[in-house]
């Protein structure tokens, strides 16, 4: 499974929104995580801390 995927599925799983967690990590807004959930943006290391930190997930769960 890829990371956009992963984020998806434990973004669901919270029962968060993309416009939700997009408030929660600041960086990003909701076009952007949409399109990083989709495959169709690369993510950035610091933004792959951003968003395991904001799931409370380690960066390991969500690239393996």
């Amino acid at each position: 499974m890829e990371v956009g995927n992963r984020i998806k599925q434990i973004r669901k799983e919270l029962k968060l929104s993309q416009y939700e967690l997009a408030k929660l990590i600041k960086s990003l807004n909701q076009s952007q995580l949409s399109k990083i959930e989709n495959g169709k943006r690369e993510l950035k290391a610091d933004e792959l801390i951003q968003i395991s930190k904001v799931l409370n997930i380690p960066v390991e769960k969500l690239i393996s």
